[in-house]
């Protein structure tokens, strides 16, 4: 249980960003996440576990060890590709970022499933029941089952979607996302670059995936020549290193250096709103 729970965990130990002054967004689910990690990590606390357990004196099982440590990484990796986030699964190799937006990216069905079946098989083996792991068995078998119809249906819309935008005469090769919104299945928040803008649309299924446009969206203000100082801070290029959908806003209360940074994936159009969003200020011109 131990090496299982330390492995399901462990490509996320490059948290450790937050103690540096690198951007967070930036690093995270690079490095730790990719192959090379990938095979690393399971060997690395494979052999963790194996010296913890000399040290007590415990017997050895390294197969047991190694397949705990290979399904609980693997399992990370995998969950962390099914949302809209991603993961750069060919780091360090490849810096691109894998998307399977099947998944919302704090999905609360999951932790039912999973903490439901796991809660019920506690209660019953306190109970003295012969075949208590069966209802975490069973919340484990029916997340495999939603994260497959999420997957699935996630490409059933895409396909809904892309009908819809060559219908409205956009080209095949328009750059669009179909990911999950929070506590409906039923349901998709659709994101499109049209030009200079982002466009937001919405899918609903009743059965059959049904795209229509939300009828707003926002400009990218990448190309504003009062934003390029910003754009080529530091800062701000690490941000566009994994924002999929960024643009930018100008500040009002300083205009031409305080803009404000945000990914349109988890924000309004006012751009202040959102986890992702960040404020960048750049010197004022010397008179």
């Amino acid at each position: 249980m131990g090496v299982l729970m330390i492995a399901a965990n462990l490509p996320d130990v490059d948290v450790a960003v937050f103690l540096t002054d690198t951007l967070p967004v930036s690093f995270r689910r690079g490095w730790t996440h990719g192959v090379v990690a990938q095979l690393l990590l399971p060997v690395l606390l494979t052999l963790a576990t194996g010296w913890w357990a000399r040290r007590r004196g415990q017997p050895m099982a390294w197969r047991d060890w190694l397949l705990l440590s290979v399904a609980g990484v693997y399992s990370h990796v995998g969950l962390d590709y099914l949302n809209s986030y991603g993961v750069r699964l060919l780091m360090p190799f490849s810096s691109r970022w894998f998307y399977g937006d099947a998944l919302y990216i704090v999905d609360p069905w999951m932790y039912l499933l999973l903490g439901g079946g796991l809660w019920w098989s506690f209660r019953r083996e306190r109970a003295g029941h012969a075949r208590a792991a069966r209802p975490v068995q069973a919340g484990l078998a029916l997340a495999v089952v939603y994260c497959l119809a999420m997957w699935g249906s996630n490409l059933w819309a895409r396909q809904d979607v892309l009908r819809g935008l060559v219908r409205a005469g956009l080209p095949e090769s328009t750059t669009f996302m179909v990911t999950p919104v929070l506590v409906n299945p039923f349901r998709r928040e659709v994101v499109i670059t049209q030009g200079g803008r982002y466009e937001k649309g919405v899918v609903q299924f009743g059965p059959q995936p049904r795209f229509r446009p939300a009828g707003f969206g926002v400009d990218t203000g990448l190309t504003r020549p009062d934003a390029a100082a910003v754009l080529a801070t530091p800062t701000a290029r690490a941000f566009l290193s994994w924002s999929r959908f960024p643009f930018v806003v100008p500040d009002p209360e300083a205009p031409g250096q305080r803009f404000f940074l945000n990914d349109y994936r988890y924000s309004d159009s006012g751009g202040r709103v959102g986890w992702a969003g960040m404020q960048v200020t750049v010197d004022a011109p010397t008179p």
